[in-house]
């Protein structure tokens, strides 16, 4: 009876706070940090690629990180696919539907589809949830299918959600149930080079593009400033 009461009570806050939606961190990434997008691939690899695939990615582009194929070989392919084939898993759709109730999604363009920002405060926000059929619930993705991969390292936490003063935004006060192997802050970090490799296997050629687009732009205008005197020197006598 005491269990009912308290749900009926929190009911409300947990309907805002859907409705609000979990405020989003901002990831502190960084596309050019090589050291951490190689320990983001380390733990894509780990803790990841059991159930998720990146179809669209191909082991040796991890080259670009300033891995050696040797490197990627031995310390990032923990199957018997080939250093030239794509990041694909065993598991099918269908089998997956059938263990989580949702098939895990393909992770090559989630850092574009979702954003980096709801990426990293997705993989933070996970709680202890007893009516979940994982266990697990998240407070960024509310009911989401998906068990907490990484929570050997945050540990587990327990969420109440807390309606706002004044018909403001719920309050959501985090506790502590066990811990994990990382601090806080270690887990936050490990949370932020996975975030920036899935974000960097989106578009891999980002950086390219970006300083290409930069060399383009400063062309375009040392050459606007030569089409101007052009144009003044060939309308100089028209009247």
């Amino acid at each position: 009876m005491k269990k009912l009461l308290l749900l009926l009570v929190l009911t409300p806050a947990l309907a805002l706070a859907s409705e609000a939606g979990y405020r989003l961190d901002r990831a502190p990434i960084d596309s050019r940090d090589l050291l951490s997008l190689q320990a983001g691939a380390r733990t894509f690899v780990n803790y990841c690629l059991n159930c998720h695939g990146a179809q669209y990615m191909r082991y040796n582009r991890l080259t670009d990180l300033g891995l050696t194929e040797s490197q990627i070989r031995n310390n990032l392919i923990l199957t018997d696919a080939k250093v030239g084939d794509t990041m694909k898993v065993a598991l099918t759709l269908k089998d997956g539907k059938a263990m989580f109730g949702a098939a895990p999604p393909d992770l090559s363009v989630i850092g574009r589809s979702r954003s980096a920002d709801w990426l990293y405060t997705y993989l933070r926000t996970f709680y202890r949830d007893e009516k979940s059929p994982t266990g697990w619930n998240n407070a960024a993705f509310p009911l989401v299918a998906m068990p907490h991969a990484l929570w050997s390292l945050q540990g587990e936490r327990a969420l109440q959600v807390v309606p706002g003063k004044n018909h403001g935004p719920a309050e959501y006060q985090w506790s502590q149930i066990s811990a994990g192997t990382q601090s806080t802050v270690q887990y936050d970090a490990t949370v932020r080079d996975l975030v920036n490799f899935l974000v960097y296997i989106g578009e891999p050629g980002a950086n390219d593009r970006k300083r290409i687009g930069i060399v383009v732009l400063f062309a375009l205008l040392i050459l606007f400033v030569f089409a101007y005197l052009l144009k003044k020197e060939y309308w100089k006598d028209v009247k």
